[in-house]
C-alpha cells in the first residue's frame, strides 16, 4: 500500500462546497450510533454534477487522484485514488472510491513515452479511468512493422498501457447541427456563442482558415471565420453576418429542436448525442478524455474526448451535447454510422476560454 502524506486543503472538503453532499449522504447505524463513525451513502448524481464533483475533488486531493468516471447504472461518480485515506475523503464527499495502481502522473509519463517513441499516423491513445491505463489504438492503414514498434513501446511501459486494433480510419470527418459551406467544402455548425456582444458560432478547426467565408445549405451568408486552430487544436470562430438568426440550440432532424443553455465538461460514463450535417443524431458514451489522435501528414490533435458515438464526412464542428449542455465540436474518428466506430471530440469549454466566448 502506497501512503502520502494528505494535503492541508483537503480539510475543506468538509467546508461550503461540499457540506451539502456530505450531509444528504450520511446515514447511522441504529446500534451504537453515538459511539461508531457514520458510514457514508451514495448519493445518486447526474453526469453534470458528478463531473462538477469530479473537479472540486481533484483540486482536494491532489496528487492522490488518479482519475474519474461516471457509472450511469448506479448514478454514482467513482474516483480513482492512491491509498485508503483518499478514499475516505472520496466516500465523506458522495463519491465512490477504488483505490489503483497508476497515478495520473505515471500515466501521464505513459504518454509522453509514447509521443516520443510511437508517433505514428493512424494511431490514438488515451488515459482510461475504468481501467486506469493508456489505452493505445492502431487504424487499419498501420502497417505490420509500425505493429510491431507499438507493441515493443507498450510492453515497455509495463501494466501502465495496452494496444488494441481498430477496424476503421482514423481521418477528419470534413466534407463538413447545420450543413455550414465554404469553398466547396461542407462542416457542421457546432454551437452558438456570444464573443464581447457580438453573435457567433464555434465548429471545427479543420474545416477552414481564418478569413473563409460560409454560406447555409441554401446558399445564404452565414459570416466570416475570425479564428482558427488546428492542429493541436481543433475549434473555430465564425463571426455571424448582420441580420443573421442565431438561437442557442441544436438541430434534432426531427422536427424540434434542443435548448442550449451552458457548456459542461465531458465525463468518462456520460450519455451524450451528436448533430451533424451528414448522418443527422445519434447517440452513445464517453469513453475517455484527454485522446491524442494522430489523422497522418503531420496532423496531431490533442486533449480530445472519445466516445462511442458514430460520425461521417460533413458531420466536422458539429454539436456533441448532454441534454442543455455543449460538450464538444465533432474532429475526427473511423468507421462511419453503418457498421460503427469511435468519434473524437474538441471539448467546448476549452474553446470558449480561448475565444473569450460564451454559450448564448
Amino acid at each position: 500500500m502506497k501512503h502520502r502524506r494528505i494535503p492541508k486543503r483537503r480539510a475543506a472538503i468538509a467546508g461550503a462546497g461540499i457540506a451539502a453532499l456530505v450531509t444528504a449522504g450520511l446515514t447511522f447505524q441504529t446500534a451504537n450510533a453515538s459511539q461508531e463513525t457514520p458510514t457514508p451513502e451514495l448519493k445518486p448524481l447526474s453526469a453534470t454534477a458528478a463531473g462538477k464533483l469530479a473537479s472540486t475533488l481533484g483540486e482536494d486531493l491532489g496528487t492522490d487522484a488518479a482519475g474519474t468516471y461516471y457509472d450511469a447504472a448506479s448514478k454514482t461518480l467513482v474516483v480513482n485514488v492512491l491509498d485508503e485515506a483518499a478514499a475516505g475523503l472520496v466516500e465523506k464527499a458522495g463519491g465512490k472510491a477504488r483505490v489503483v495502481q497508476n497515478s495520473l502522473a505515471e500515466l501521464k509519463s505513459a504518454r509522453a513515452t509514447l509521443t516520443d517513441k510511437a508517433t505514428i499516423p493512424g494511431t490514438s491513445w488515451a488515459t482510461d479511468p475504468t481501467t486506469n491505463k493508456v489505452v493505445v489504438t492502431a487504424d487499419r492503414t498501420v502497417s505490420k512493422a509500425e505493429w510491431a514498434k507499438l507493441g515493443k513501446v507498450v510492453e515497455g511501459l509495463g501494466g501502465k498501457a495496452e494496444l488494441q486494433r481498430t477496424k476503421g480510419e482514423f481521418k477528419k470527418f470534413a466534407a463538413g447541427g447545420d450543413a455550414i459551406l465554404s469553398g466547396g467544402g461542407r462542416c457542421s455548425l457546432g454551437f452558438n456563442v456570444v464573443k464581447d456582444g457580438a453573435p457567433h458560432f464555434i465548429t471545427a478547426g479543420h474545416c477552414g482558415q481564418a478569413g473563409s467565408t460560409w454560406e447555409d445549405a441554401n446558399g445564404g451568408a452565414l459570416g466570416e471565420m475570425v479564428e482558427s486552430s488546428f492542429p493541436d487544436n481543433d475549434f473555430a470562430l465564425v463571426k455571424y453576418a448582420d441580420g443573421v438568426e442565431h438561437p442557442s440550440e441544436v438541430n434534432l432532424y426531427n422536427g424540434s429542436s434542443q435548448a442550449i443553455t451552458a457548456a459542461a465538461e465531458a465525463t468518462v460514463g456520460m450519455q451524450v448525442q451528436r448533430s451533424g450535417s451528414t448522418t443527422q443524431v445519434h447517440d452513445g458514451e464517453v469513453v475517455a478524455l484527454d485522446a491524442t489522435v494522430n489523422y497522418g501528414n503531420g496532423d496531431i490533435v490533442n486533449g480530445l474526448i472519445q466516445t462511442t458515438v458514430c460520425a461521417e464526412p460533413g458531420d466536422s464542428g458539429g454539436s456533441l451535447f448532454a441534454g442543455d449542455q455543449a460538450v464538444g465540436l465533432t474532429s475526427g474518428g473511423s468507421g462511419d454510422c453503418s457498421s460503427g466506430g469511435e468519434t473524437f471530440f474538441q471539448p467546448v469549454t476549452e474553446a470558449l476560454q480561448v475565444f473569450g466566448a460564451e454559450i448564448g
